[in-house]
């Protein structure tokens, strides 16, 4: 996976990192952490520019949320809530938990996108439960887009470091990504806990 990405980069320089991002969003299973290190590295050794790397790198990952912002979409609350009514009583889930879920999102949505577009895998899925709650598009965008040119350009910026050393970030990378799934699975966790037992209580 790594060789075919950078090999794709290499010879297509700004397209080749937009591609990469775009089908990163779509498909996690290309990383960022390979693409974003390696675009900045590229800035040492050929005639790509810093700022031109961003500026594609953010394009095609804007590109591939708003993707997944669409499918999140044809995945409406409202036809879940058809599910829920067929097959809730399996997992008891009832309707009002959607609603109450979906309420949550409303509130704190936009910082969440922006939040998870800082965690590895999750900034690719954050944008469908963006789209399922109808999630006004400009604010999506808008959180987006910084927290996407954000992360972007700090992993470009140590590519450009590290220059020939760029893979170097990936032992990082893999320490960043496993402590924050521990605490991502730590949160869900305790949501879960506290959410039994407020249903115990009523």
């Amino acid at each position: 996976m790594q060789n075919w990405v950078t090999s794709m980069m290499e010879e297509l320089g700004y397209i080749g990192v937009f591609l990469m991002m775009a089908l990163e969003n779509v498909f996690p299973p290309i990383p960022s952490e390979i693409v974003l290190p390696f675009g900045g590295f590229l800035t040492t050794t050929t005639n790509i520019t810093v700022l031109g790397v961003i500026a594609a790198a953010t394009v095609g990952s804007v590109l591939g949320a708003i993707i997944l912002f669409g499918i999140g979409l044809l995945l409406d609350v409202e036809q879940l809530e058809k599910i829920i009514d067929r097959y809730g009583h399996i997992l008891r889930i009832k309707k009002q938990d959607i609603k109450r879920a979906d309420a949550w999102f409303d509130k704190y949505g936009y910082w969440t996108v922006f939040i998870c577009r800082l965690v590895p895998l999750v900034r690719s899925l954050i944008s469908i439960p963006a789209g399922m709650s109808n999630m006004n598009f400009v604010m999506f965008l808008l959180f987006t887009v910084a927290g996407t040119l954000f992360w972007n350009t700090i992993l470009i910026l140590i590519g450009v470091q590290l220059g020939e050393s760029w893979t170097d970030i990936l032992k990082f990378m893999d320490l960043y990504s496993t402590v924050v799934y521990i605490g991502l699975g730590m949160g869900i966790v305790l949501i879960v806990y506290l959410f039994i037992k407020r249903r115990k209580q009523h």
